[in-house]
């Protein structure tokens, strides 16, 4: 197969043939060898710097309606080896980096808690070339995660879309030109901590109590995360059971590890046999560019910079911890459109645009409207979200 020859305004096209063969096909990959422990929760909310006691206290979750400590709906994200991304990542498109640009979700009722064994069905969905000011021509690419426990019942789908790109084309763009990173002064830094630790008092002085109240107009509290740091996004990874050697195993037919990966940023599977570290993706692999700057510049990146998996985790949490115990995600559909990116601060808000009744139960359900932002106010993410409301 010959690379396709560049343009005429020196951009290469992609060459998306060897995806097509994977649209439709059941995927395997990675699942973990071990139940979800109270742990792997208690390192999750600690990675997304989501402090809900009901999350990691057993005293607390003693009291809540579920009478122990539960996973937050989030966390399903985390019981994948790829972040729900895999599907989205088929073919071999040589010269290939990838970004997240969304996330769908629904969710079917079940709560994952300590104990459960999580398995997952994988299919690519379909995709999309278009234009775009990152890197000239992208693939948005849909792949499709189902989440099921033990005992079969479906707990969630997520409909993720990648963006593929070349990361040579990124280069020649050079989007991020002249983007610095920030600095903070002490004062600002501690302005910044009074209002998260305005943000969380929210959430616990709703503690077990029902969210009875909410109208169309209602602004959710400001929930503000960072600085961000390369030592934030290490921690967030390192909450990923993904990240943990020899927790997970293949299985399967699946194209994500050789999805075309420049050298630089792709696994050394030999070399992990004597050193796990050479493929866990950080040190070495497609995410070593989220904290270490030089390959975060290979792939048209100014400087380290976040995952999307975190992002779709932010809002999702974000959501539940408004809503309370009582309250549940039924659907959520978010588009990316910017990184978090070392230095800079990410701002989450949000407001009930409709209040409806869920046909079946008549229970009631808020639309809130969410959109994700940086200190400069440029859109990071923005969506919506149905949730479900308890019932007096």
């Amino acid at each position: 197969m010959s690379s396709p020859e560049p343009r005429e305004d020196g951009l290469i096209p992609l060459d998306t043939r060897d995806v097509d063969r994977w649209i439709g096909k059941p995927l395997g990959g990675g699942r973990f060898k071990d139940p979800v422990a109270t742990n792997d929760i208690r390192r999750w909310v600690q990675g997304m710097q989501n402090p809900n006691p009901l999350h990691f206290d057993e005293e607390y979750a003693a009291e809540s309606r579920f009478g122990q400590v539960v996973a937050p709906q989030s966390f399903a994200v985390c019981t994948d080896t790829s972040h729900g991304a895999g599907p989205a990542i088929q073919g071999v498109i040589p010269g290939q980096h990838m970004i997240f640009g969304g996330d769908e979700w629904w969710f079917f009722g079940p709560r994952i808690l300590p104990g459960d064994s999580i398995t997952h069905d994988r299919m690519l969905y379909d995709y999309r070339v278009a234009e775009t000011k990152f890197a000239g021509p992208t693939m948005f690419s849909r792949g499709d995660t189902t989440y099921i426990n033990q005992r079969g019942e479906l707990i969630c789908k997520q409909r993720s879309t990648s963006v593929r790109y070349l990361a040579e084309n990124a280069r020649a763009m050079d989007m991020f030109a002249g983007n610095e990173e920030r600095s903070w002064t002490d004062q600002q830094l501690e302005e910044l901590e009074k209002k998260q630790m305005e943000y969380y008092q929210s959430f616990l002085d709703l503690g077990h109590d029902k969210r009875l109240f909410a109208k169309v107009g209602d602004k959710l509290p400001t929930r503000p995360i960072g600085p961000h740091s390369i030592a934030s996004f290490t921690t967030e990874w390192r909450s990923y059971g993904m990240t943990v050697w020899g927790a997970t195993v293949e299985y399967g037919e699946s194209s994500t590890i050789t999805a075309g990966w420049l050298p630089e940023m792709s696994r050394d599977l030999e070399g992990a046999k004597i050193d796990p570290a050479n493929a866990d993706g950080l040190y070495k692999g497609p995410s070593r560019g989220h904290v270490q700057p030089r390959y975060a510049q290979l792939i048209g990146m100014p400087r380290g910079y976040g995952y999307g998996a975190s992002m779709g985790a932010w809002i999702i949490d974000y959501l539940t911890n408004w809503g309370g115990e009582w309250s549940v995600i039924t659907h959520s559909n978010m588009q990316y459109r910017a990184p978090a990116l070392t230095g800079d601060i990410t701002y989450l808000d949000g407001e009930v645009i409709e209040l409806g009744h869920d046909s079946a139960s008549g229970v009631p359900v808020a639309t809130i409207k969410v959109t994700m932002t940086n200190q400069d106010q440029a859109i990071m993410a923005i969506g919506t979200a149905e949730l479900v409301l308890p019932a007096a």
